[in-house]
Order: C-alpha cells, then sequence, then structure tokens
C-alpha cells in the first residue's frame, strides 16, 4: 500500500486529498508545515508527497530541497495556484515529478499521483536492473579473472611437474642401476655423487619454490624492522666467498654507505645471495663486483659479473620461473631456475625497481633500487 504524505498550510486542501486518497485504498498522513512534515519524512517511509508551493515559513522549493537531499527515491507533485513557467522549471530542476495547479478534481490528484508513483517503480526498478547488471558484470569479470587465474595455475604446476620431474627422475634410474647390480664397484662413487648432486638439486628447487610461493601470498611485508644494509651484504659476501675462490674468481665488495631500512633481514639476504650466487655460477673467469650506496631516500645495490651475459631477449625473460638461456643450462647444468624470480619478487614486494643492463660473453649488471621506508 502506498504511503502518501501531504504537506499544506491550508486545512480544506490537506483534508480533501486525504480522504480522497483514502478511498482509493492509500495510507496518507498530513502536515501543516515544512518542518513537521520533514519530521514525518525522518520518521517513517514515504512514496510520495504532495507539496504546496507557496506556505508561510519554509517554501515549497525549499522543502523540496531538503526532500531531495534526504530521501531520492520519494516523488514529490507540487501543488500550486501560481502555476508559472519559471515556477515550474525550478520545480523541475530541483526534483519534482509533475505540478497539481489548483483548483482540481480528484481525477485530476488521481492522475497526479499515480503518474508519480508510476516514475518511481519505473527508477526503482531501473535501479534494481542497474545493480543485478552491475552484479552480473562483476561475476563475470570474477570468473574471467579466476579462469585466467586458473590457467595460469594449471600452466605453472605442468612446470612445475616437468622441473621436478627431471631430477627426481635421474634419481631413481640410478638407484635402479645399482640396486640392479649394474653399477660397477669402482663406479658406485661416481654414482653415489651423481645421487647427491640432483637430490641437491631437487631440494634446491623446492626451497626456492616454497619461498618463492610465501613471496607472493603477501601484498607487503610484515614484521618489519630497522636493518643495517651493509652488515646483511657483508654476511652474504663473506658466506660466498670460498664458492669465487674455488673457481679462481675475484669477489669484490665495495660499501659506500651504511644505509638503514626497514625490512626483513632474510629477504635481503635472499635477494643478494640470489644476485651473487648466480653471478659467481655463470662467470668463468674474471671477477664478480658488488657495490652498496645510498640515493636520496633509496638504497641502491649492483652486482656486476665478466661472465657469460645475457641477449636482450634473455634479459626479458630471466625473471620468469625456471627459466634458463641456453649457455646458463651449459654453464650450469643443474640451476633451478627460480633465483631471480625470487630476487624480482623481493624487488615488487618492497615496492624497488631492478634493472639489468648485459652484453653476451661479456658479462651482466644487476642494479637494484629499493626506498629505505617500506
Amino acid at each position: 500500500m502506498p504511503n502518501i504524505l501531504i504537506i499544506d498550510d491550508e486545512v480544506g486542501m490537506r483534508e480533501g486529498c486525504r480522504r480522497a486518497l483514502i478511498r482509493q485504498g492509500f495510507k496518507v498522513s498530513t502536515a501543516e508545515q515544512g518542518a513537521e512534515g520533514l519530521r514525518l519524512l525522518r520518521e517513517q517511509p514515504f512514496d510520495l508527497v504532495l507539496l504546496d508551493a507557496m506556505m508561510p515559513g519554509m517554501s515549497g522549493l525549499e522543502i523540496l530541497d531538503r526532500i531531495q537531499e534526504r530521501e531520492s527515491d520519494v516523488m514529490c507533485v507540487m501543488i500550486t495556484g501560481y502555476a508559472t513557467v519559471d515556477l515550474a522549471a525550478q520545480a523541475m530542476k530541483k526534483g519534482a515529478q509533475g505540478f497539481l495547479p489548483k483548483p482540481f478534481t480528484s481525477d485530476d490528484l488521481l492522475r497526479a499521483v499515480h503518474g508519480g508513483l508510476d516514475e518511481r517503480a519505473r527508477r526503482l526498478n531501473q535501479r534494481d536492473q542497474t545493480a543485478k547488471d552491475e552484479e552480473a558484470l562483476q561475476r563475470e569479470r570474477a570468473r574471467q579473472e579466476q579462469a585466467k587465474l586458473d590457467a595460469i595455475t594449471s600452466r605453472f604446476l605442468l612446470v612445475v611437474v616437468h622441473e621436478l620431474r627431471n631430477p627426481a627422475g635421474a634419481i631413481k634410474n640410478m638407484l635402479q642401476l645399482i640396486r640392479g647390480g649394474y653399477v660397477e664397484d669402482g663406479e658406485r662413487d661416481e654414482y653415489l655423487e651423481r645421487l647427491d648432486l640432483r637430490a641437491g638439486q631437487l631440494l634446491s628447487m623446492l626451497d626456492d619454490l616454497l619461498e618463492l610461493a610465501c613471496l607472493k601470498e603477501v601484498q607487503s611485508p610484515s614484521r618489519l624492522g630497522p636493518v643495517a644494509v651493509a652488515g646483511v651484504l657483508e654476511g652474504v659476501v663473506r658466506q660466498l666467498r670460498p664458492k669465487a675462490q674455488a673457481k679462481g674468481l675475484d669477489l669484490q665488495l665495495q660499501i659506500e654507505a651504511q644505509p638503514t631500512m626497514l625490512a626483513q633481514p632474510a629477504h635481503l639476504h635472499s635477494l643478494w645471495h640470489h644476485l651473487i650466487d648466480n653471478a659467481i655460477c655463470y662467470t668463468p673467469r674474471g671477477q664478480v663486483r658488488v657495490t652498496l650506496s645510498e640515493r636520496p631516500s633509496r638504497m641502491e645495490s649492483t652486482v656486476s659479473d665478466t661472465g657469460i651475459g645475457l641477449s636482450s631477449e634473455d634479459v626479458s625473460r630471466i625473471f620468469g620461473e625456471f627459466y634458463r638461456s641456453e649457455q646458463a643450462k651449459a654453464q650450469v647444468p643443474l640451476g633451478t631456475g627460480l633465483g631471480l624470480a625470487i630476487v624480482d619478487q623481493i624487488v615488487k614486494t618492497y615496492l624497488g625497481t631492478i634493472q639489468v643492463d648485459s652484453t653476451p660473453g661479456e658479462g651482466s649488471t644487476f642494479t637494484v633500487s629499493l626506498p629505505l621506508t617500506a
């Protein structure tokens, strides 16, 4: 049952409209002044307001403004004995649905009321349909995004399975050869060494996958604290120096600043460990040079080598999971292909940047820039 409010200072007009509408089954409330009408609008919902344009105190146009501010779904029909084009234009601009010039009949009143209610129903239906369309659009977008994620996940899982099967299959084959008695006693140590290498490759791959998954789970790192960046870098270089020396490489460290950064030390350790370890692995001879400096609000670090280098195509792909160039595979057959993906994810997590300058056969330089505050 539609609920109608009549705001008019003339008691005869209020009562005449009220009786005509009640006979048609409408629920009707009345108010003599604008303030009383606004109070009733705050206390209960109305579908339509019959509003006298000219009243003492607050005018009909002022009341119309207040109604539109509070109740955009309420339809308003202006009642006036002074209908002019200017008044009609103002009322329509403020949201009135129609005019009812005095004097009017019961039929005129009902036509105006039904017209306003029909317009209200049309608007509500349109709004509901718009909401349903938007909801359907959001569902479709979500479905498409989920389909993309599922496809990416499926492709990623296929790559993971393929990469894990390689060392696992090699381990299984060598074990079968040993158990089947096909390995001579003099070859046993060699096979055990190869088993150890393959098992190490498998464990390294699983460790890197776990680290990468943990990094991708969070949008921003938690439990941050001030970290003396130089100390972390010195620890990584100290840890990897024996590996460089074993290859006859000159591992240099140049620290030009002592920045303090909000971070997790493990993230910075992992970033430098992967970058420097990669440089050592893919540099047959020469040197690996690591620097640390400070720029306004940022720390900057470079890792340069005189190694095998990268083509422009390789540079565009090296931060993808499991990607390894043909030269890299020839140099280090058992790499995981996840180190630079981890580096890239750490840089993204801290809203930093990483740049690569490389020339095949001459070496590469990786430049990492991270904000000192996360």
